[in-house]
């Protein structure tokens, strides 16, 4: 009989670097009590300055908010700001409530939360936050072209659902799974999309090809002291247990086949 999974708490599989990554964007994102300075130039200069070196390219962005809750409504207007590297890889977003790392060309833990430490320290020394109100993290990951006609051998059955069977016209497949452990959570979606079709539009770029998305968002609602040292620790723990999960979900073949050595 198989053992039992526990996505918080089982024993973490050996890392298997993948020469072929299926990852196509990883977020971090940290919320806080809005501070309405954040919206004025003259006041994030600093935090511009502090990271300029690696995201030279700033923009400024209007965005309309939403609120969801038991219902969606809209919520108030703000200013976000992007700051963007030169291949536009990687992209940090800073709003009046929240701060956010993404990349699109994820190379391992270590850069990634170096990266997200350069960016929390910089927040920290211009705001002063007393505390924060939501730590997020979120791997996406796409199968497509020969990797999808195979896709029976390299995910789990228990994951791929009807996406895995012999029935005959299934134009999409979508499931979402929301895993918790006291004041963290893991909310887990997989998707068989057709073409020119997607999940997420702010995070998923639809392509001109079916494919299966996978996205693992790892997160914490509840409100913490603002300590970088404790929110970095958090943070690889996060990474970890997505880690864990996803390799639950995948097959040694699935690995090989990405250029792994199981």
């Amino acid at each position: 009989m198989e053992a039992t999974f526990d996505p918080f708490s089982s024993k973490s599989p050996d890392e298997v670097p993948l020469e072929r990554t299926p990852l196509v964007r990883v977020i971090a994102q940290l919320r806080f009590p809005p501070i309405v300075s954040l919206g004025r130039s003259d006041f994030i200069g600093p935090f511009q300055e502090a990271i300029r070196a690696r995201y030279p390219i700033l923009r400024q962005e209007q965005t309309a908010g939403m609120m969801v809750g038991p219902f969606v409504m809209p919520g108030n207007d703000g200013v976000v700001w992007r700051f963007r590297d030169l291949t536009d890889a990687w992209r940090v977003s800073l709003g009046p409530d929240f701060i956010a790392l993404e990349s699109t060309v994820y190379k391992d833990r270590q850069d990634f939360f170096e990266r997200f430490e350069q960016i929390v320290i910089a927040l920290d020394a211009l705001a002063k936050l007393p505390v924060y109100d939501r730590l997020g993290l979120r791997y996406i990951n796409r199968v497509r072209g020969a990797e999808l006609e195979r896709l029976a051998s390299l995910v789990r059955g228990e994951v791929l659902g009807l996406a895995s069977s012999s029935i005959v016209g299934i134009t999409h497949s979508l499931c979402e799974t929301l895993f918790q452990k006291d004041e963290v959570s893991l909310n887990t979606r997989w998707a068989w999309l057709p073409p020119n079709v997607t999940t997420d539009p702010t995070s998923i770029d639809p392509i001109p090809e079916p494919s299966w998305v996978l996205d693992l968002d790892m997160f914490r609602g509840a409100q913490k002291e603002f300590d970088t040292a404790a929110i970095l620790k958090d943070g690889r723990e996060f990474a970890r247990t997505i880690h864990d999960f996803f390799r639950w979900c995948v097959t040694a073949e699935f690995l090989k086949v990405y250029g792994g050595k199981p």
